[in-house]
């Protein structure tokens, strides 16, 4: 296959993560979305590392793993917070957390 096609791919991927960053309210279909956008920059980073036939790339894309899974435990406690004290996970309402 060619780098095109990935790239395409990695495209279409960010800009439906970024899309669901934005329109959506809920929290966790906004992790989603995250982590969508984060899939997409791994594709990018092992794409361009098989293009260069070197594997720095592949070893980005594993930290970015990591941090995603970081990420992810860290949101979805906030999430789980958030639900507890309003009993609803919507994001326009978190103008009560401000100190």
């Amino acid at each position: 296959m060619m780098l095109n096609q990935f790239l395409i791919l990695s495209a279409f991927l960010f800009c439906t993560g970024i899309y669901g960053v934005l329109a959506r309210r809920n929290g966790v279909l906004v992790l989603m979305s995250v982590e969508l956008m984060l899939n997409a920059v791994n594709i990018n980073l092992v794409a361009f590392s098989a293009f260069r036939a070197s594997v720095e790339g592949q070893i980005f894309a594993l930290f970015v793993i990591t941090i995603a899974a970081a990420e992810v435990g860290v949101g979805l406690a906030i999430v789980l917070l958030i639900y507890r004290n309003s009993r609803n996970s919507d994001l326009d309402n978190i103008d009560q957390l401000k100190g």
